[in-house]
């Protein structure tokens, strides 16, 4: 399902000024941007910069990624770790080697961690250690506020417990990593007021081990994660069908918080908030900047936390309280999916380089260098958001500030209506009244904006929306 670009849509101040009562909003035309106005410095604005990243990634990079992560053999959880040559010890080194030449191009930017843990379970029958690779670009102005993009470094074939032949897995996942091993490059010259977090993360298919290694570090460190971007299987645009698109890509999130506790999920039963959920409100967000930063490419929202049965290493973040989607191809290719390397029936099965289209790949990675630059960018959500107007004709909204926002828009919709409809502007305020706005018939809003113009997701009101961690409770889904 596909909008047109609502997050950073025009208001019509003239038009709402001229309607009766400090509270009146217009609804927003569906297309365009606005501009920053006299006197208005929180209104959200169309960025030449942002528009230069959608062609920045560059698809050799992409390849001489995927190119390496494939010479390694095998990334299985399980394999070698020594070995300079074969197995996932060399390739973290390899991922390692290339972070830290990307922090010396960018004066020392980027701080690389190793954190580890040791598992054992179903799929690691002996301890094994879990060990991500993460690259930290500290935010200017709000360093604790953190921006994270995942892929996952392991691979498997038909047998997960298969740790000595050859795995490629050039779409599941060195794609991902190469996506965020790119992102890491672009903008590490970047400006950032957030903190940004690129992680190749290991054990993803032994147990969604990496995820778990990755988030326990964030809340270890005080982290106020934002968002979790988990790129997973990203470079493929022909389908098992035989059906060729490079023009969409899924993005999966949850209804309703993994963590939610019993006296939350009553509140949510009755009030709403099934649809509005955090990270659900981020893949509008990544949606809306799709719509006009890359006009040839289709973020097609999927409500769902993953594809039907399955799992990636965003569900760890989901489960610790921090907002979470993943990022998929249109269209897979099952035969290139934890395969053995052989051929059948005419059909060549396994995950090999030659099933990736590098034009769609640098795409993806465009979808969320932006985002990261975005959401890094804008203020904080506002927290604190709830709504008013019980037996009234007017709703009244209102939220807690949010550090470094100029101001607020306020937006409401259909609730059956996927996007954000309506929006409007209140400028440096804490609450507005929406005048002839029944708060029976409409969901809300909030978002902060940045003096320049940088606007945060929406917020729901009430624990269903908050982007606030809460931790996880005792008999949580």
């Amino acid at each position: 399902m596909r909008l047109r670009p609502l997050l950073f849509a025009p208001i019509l101040f003239a038009l709402a000024a001229a309607q009766p009562g400090p509270g009146r909003a217009a609804a927003l035309p569906s297309t365009g941007f606005a501009q920053s106005l006299p006197g208005n410095p929180a209104q959200p604005t169309e960025h030449p910069e942002l528009h230069a990243l959608a062609t920045a990634p560059s698809e050799d990079e992409l390849r001489a990624t995927i190119t390496a992560l494939v010479g390694f053999g095998t990334r299985h959880t399980l394999s070698d770790t020594r070995s300079d040559q074969r197995g996932i010890g060399a390739a973290r080194r390899w991922v390692k080697a290339r972070f830290e030449r990307i922090g010396r191009d960018c004066g020392g930017c980027l701080q690389v961690v190793t954190p580890s843990q040791v598992f054992t379970g179903e799929r690691a029958p002996r301890p094994v250690e879990v060990m991500d690779v993460v690259a930290i670009k500290r935010g200017s102005s709000d360093p604790d506020r953190v921006i994270v993009i995942t892929g996952h470094l392991d691979s498997r074939v038909t047998d997960v417990m298969d740790a000595t032949h050859d795995a490629p897995g050039a779409n599941d996942d060195a794609s991902g990593v190469a996506a965020l091993i790119e992102a890491a490059r672009l903008l590490s010259k970047q400006d950032n007021r957030a903190t940004l977090v690129f992680a190749a993360l290991s054990g993803e298919e032994q147990g969604l081990y990496g995820g778990k290694v990755l988030a326990a570090y964030a809340v270890a460190q005080g982290w106020r994660v934002e968002a979790d971007l988990n790129n997973d299987i990203v470079g493929n645009s022909r389908g098992q069908n035989g059906v060729r698109d490079n023009t969409v890509v899924r993005v999966f999130s949850e209804g309703t918080k993994s963590n939610e506790t019993p006296k939350q999920a009553a509140y949510r039963r009755y009030h709403g908030g099934e649809v509005d959920s955090p990270s659900r409100n981020l893949a509008r967000y990544l949606d809306r900047l799709a719509d006009t930063y890359l006009p040839d490419f289709d973020v097609h929202m999927v409500y769902r936390t993953d594809r039907y049965g399955r799992g990636g290493d965003q569900v760890p973040f989901l489960q610790a309280g921090f907002p979470a989607v993943r990022v998929s191809e249109g269209h897979e290719d099952y035969t290139r999916q934890h395969q053995d390397l052989r051929s059948e029936g005419g059909i060549r099965y396994g995950d090999t380089i030659d099933g990736i289209d590098f034009r769609y790949l640098s795409r993806v990675t465009a979808l969320n260098t932006i985002a990261m630059a975005a959401l890094s960018r804008a203020p904080a959500p506002p927290t604190g958001v709830d709504i008013k107007g019980a037996v009234a004709t007017d709703t009244t909204v209102q939220w807690r500030k949010a550090p470094g926002a100029a101001g607020y828009r306020v937006h409401w919709r259909d609730t059956t209506a996927p996007q954000w409809q309506h929006a409007r502007a209140v400028g440096d305020m804490d609450h507005a009244v929406l005048k002839d706005v029944v708060i029976d018939d409409w969901f809300f809003g909030v978002s902060s904006v940045s003096p320049d113009g940088y606007e945060s997701p929406v917020v729901f009101p009430g624990d269903a929306g908050s982007f606030e961690r809460s931790p996880p409770a005792e008999g949580a889904r």
